[in-house]
């Protein structure tokens, strides 16, 4: 990843209010952090869901694999038969309009690990027969090694 790839997605990451992204310093080996990042999405927003969907998606593409954490109202998307609406698409993107979970089933596809909150399933009337096939119920130790992985890179939305 070069130093313009990584300014963009940093500008990308300001412009659309991320906070908490930490950047692994590559010691001049390009693809050092590029292996892997952390999404933690709990924002309720339509379109806020959808561009850390497209972000991660774009990484994916990059050659990242991402895992995605949904907590609090983002964990819907993780749950079998959830349906939003249609959101449009930046200019140029293949698609018109996307939805977030049809992003995440696509990635989840392409090897993206997706986990709801262990906190998400006892807080909401689902259970964990409830999500999607392949979302798992993310352990907070685990969890808490990757955020601390200073070579994985942490994005919240």
């Amino acid at each position: 990843m070069s130093i313009k790839t990584t300014l963009t997605l940093a500008a990308a990451a300001a412009a659309i209010g991320l906070s908490g992204v930490a950047l692994a310093d590559s010691h001049g080996d390009d693809h050092a952090y590029a292996d892997k990042a952390l999404f933690i999405v709990t924002s309720d927003s339509l379109e806020t869901q959808g561009m850390a969907m497209i972000l991660a998606n774009a990484m994916r593409e990059q050659g990242t694999t991402p895992h995605i954490l949904l907590c609090d109202a983002a964990g819907d998307l993780a749950v079998e038969g959830y349906s939003s609406e249609g959101i449009n698409t930046p200019p140029g993107h293949p698609m018109e309009q996307i939805t977030p979970e049809g992003l995440l089933q696509m990635m989840m596809g392409e090897g993206a690990g997706v986990d709801v909150c262990a906190i998400y399933l006892p807080n909401s009337d689902h259970g964990e027969d409830d999500l999607r096939e392949g979302v798992g119920v993310a352990a907070p130790g685990p969890m808490a090694e990757m955020m601390r992985d200073p070579k994985i890179p942490v994005y919240s939305f």
